[in-house]
């Protein structure tokens, strides 16, 4: 391969060679395709590289990047938000400069498009506005904040329109709201700000190379995709040994325009690689409101059951991830840059993919520079069980059992998610002494996979397996409680049961199959059922105070004789069969669980 020299306007669809040079007041144009860059990018002043129509960009540097000059790529991303809610951020490109390394990012170098190459600066309001303004783009700065390892969870560093933002740090920023400009770039597919999804002008020096971010043990850090191409997320996870290998996408619910904290909802989704060469499994998030000083308010969670496909990150997306003790920073790598469009399968912002079309197929990425073959990759989804939890009649809050030959019943880097979200009234797995929201197992109808329940007094759990991905679809499913020692199937039929306040460690378990007893057995084991003649009477004996509500009997064709209902718990119960003509008779036994046991007795008078 060879330097290129561009010093004149250029189309090119797929373009690969070892460096790259415009020279002054030229350009380079890639539309729906890709350019690759073996390695550095020198940018004179007032050179572009301008990616259109989900056209990309990919260097194969190895170490720290070398891209320098004073010109600019652009790239548009859209946001997907009002100018009431956030996106987390990330961005693809720096200050333009002479110097040979990435640079940091500003909300000011962010414009909007006004024709294929040219865009207008964006403003910057007041610190004191609320509302950005699609057109002209104006954006509020006062919403412009990053998230580091070690700020503590609540505390955000705002930058507004401070150009302090490094590689790799990710941010936040809401969107926009008011009159379409009007202007569709050639070859987009809408016009700027459709439906409130700003289209953003990301100018700047490409960023490149290996980008280090800093983690730390048990704590958050914001970062994303800070490439203009789309990156391998599940790639970027699995080798990111200083992090848990589990990212979380902020989700806000964009019905609620107030900018006030008290009005917000909002919670965070989950994304588990699980393995190298799968999909990958996202569990949607439960949105919790605060009260004024951004603390979580018991008892008002709600649920939109978002779902979103992960396994590469567009260009512009930003997630947290969270430390480990294993070290104290996390590197991307030009490794996992791959070009890939924005696909309902594979890798969208933030768009549900209930709602789109598939716009692409699965490219490969250059197997020579990152190293992976992308041909092996399952287009199948992780087999998976999906479990709903209705908890206390208002939020629904899903967790998932999903299986790889890999895993181990322990807590695995890249596969179990812990829970991202606080919330009063709380299902999840117990894993190593970790709420997790996601159990990756190697299956074995033996194992028993133990909850853990968080009540916040009297409160209401349905539960119902709602998906089977993947998977036997025959295989039972059902929740065990230590208490009553009774299984109930949640596959076929919802439970519903009601907890005291407290947290349940050691009582619930989903389990794969029934012990050695069957309900019936359980049912026939703790009563005795025995008819005296003598005395003409049948005795319910029930030393071990089983929850038996009713006791019926039944001639033998099965028309009713007799009822009790609404029993209360009694070491014995007795029925009158006096009167009754010599025959044989059903008695059937019914719990509160709704568990059934029916036995045949012989009622022969004056014996």
């Amino acid at each position: 391969m060879k330097r290129v020299i561009l010093s004149f306007a250029l189309l090119y669809s797929v373009f690969s060679h070892s460096q790259l040079f415009v020279s002054t007041n030229s350009y380079m144009y890639v539309g729906n395709q890709y350019v690759f860059v073996k390695q550095n990018v020198q940018l004179e002043t007032d050179a572009k590289i301008v990616l259109r129509r989900e056209g990309q960009f990919l260097q194969g540097t190895t170490g720290t990047s070398t891209n320098l000059g004073l010109g600019k790529l652009s790239v548009f991303q859209e946001g997907s938000v009002n100018n009431f809610a956030y996106n987390y951020w990330c961005s693809p490109v720096g200050s333009p400069s002479s110097l040979a390394k990435n640079e940091n990012f500003g909300i000011t170098m962010l414009e909007q498009p006004t024709s294929v190459l040219n865009g207008t600066s964006a403003s910057m309001l007041s610190m004191t506005a609320t509302n950005g303004i699609s057109n002209p783009l104006q954006i509020a700065p006062r919403w412009i904040h990053r998230f580091l390892s070690g700020a503590g969870y609540s505390n955000w560093i705002q930058s507004g329109s401070n150009t302090d933002i490094e590689p790799g740090q990710g941010f936040t920023m809401k969107g926009t709201g008011g009159v379409l400009d009007g202007y569709t770039p050639a070859g987009e597919a809408s016009p700027n700000n459709p439906g409130s999804a700003q289209r953003y002008d990301f100018r700047g020096k490409p960023n490149d190379g290996d980008i280090t971010i800093t983690v730390a043990d048990g704590m958050f850090t914001l970062t994303g995709n800070p490439y203009p191409s789309a990156m391998d997320l599940s790639a970027f996870l699995t080798d990111a040994i200083n992090t848990t290998g589990v990212a979380y996408f902020w989700e806000q619910d964009k019905t609620v325009n107030s900018h006030l904290i008290l009005a917000y909802r909002g919670g965070y989704g989950t994304y588990s690689p699980v393995s190298r060469g799968g999909t990958g499994v996202y569990v949607p998030a439960v949105f919790n409101s605060f009260d004024i000083s951004g603390v979580v308010i018991p008892f008002t969670n709600t649920s939109p059951n978002n779902s979103y496909a992960r396994y590469f990150s567009p260009i512009g997306q930003g997630f947290m991830v969270k430390g480990n003790a294993s070290g104290t920073t996390a590197i991307l790598k030009n490794s996992y840059r791959v070009f890939q469009k924005e696909d309902p399968t594979l890798s969208v912002f933030e768009r549900n993919t209930s709602n789109q079309t598939a716009t692409s197929d699965f490219l490969p990425y250059i197997p020579s520079v990152s190293g992976f073959d992308y041909t092996s990759v399952s287009s199948l989804p992780v087999p998976q069980i999906r479990i709903n939890a209705l908890l206390n009649n208002q939020a629904i809050k899903q967790f998932v059992i999903a299986f790889d030959n890999e895993a181990t019943d322990g807590m695995d880097h890249a596969k179990d998610a812990e829970n991202p979200n606080t919330i009063s009234n709380d299902i999840n797995f117990l894993i190593e002494n970790k709420d997790c929201i996601l159990s990756v197992i190697q299956f074995d109808e033996n194992k028993r996979l133990p909850l853990t329940i968080k009540s916040g007094g009297n409160v209401s759990f349905k539960l119902k397996v709602i998906d089977v991905i993947n998977f036997n679809p025959s295989q039972k499913i059902y929740l065990y409680d230590a208490e009553t020692n009774l299984y109930h199937d949640i596959k076929d039929d919802e439970y519903e049961f009601v907890l005291p306040q407290g947290t349940y460690d050691n009582r619930f378990e989903v389990t794969f199959k029934t012990d050695a007893l069957s309900n019936h057995e359980v049912v026939k084991n703790n009563v005795i059922i025995y008819q005296n003649n003598s005395q003409e009477t049948l005795f319910v004996s029930n030393p071990n105070n089983l929850d038996v509500r009713t006791i019926i009997l039944y001639d033998i064709n099965g028309k009713r004789i007799t009822c009790q209902e609404k029993l209360a718990t009694k070491i014995e119960y007795s029925l009158s069969t006096s009167g009754l003509a010599d025959a044989a008779y059903i008695v059937e036994i019914i719990t509160k669980e709704n568990l059934k046991l029916s036995q045949k007795i012989i009622i022969s008078q004056g014996k």
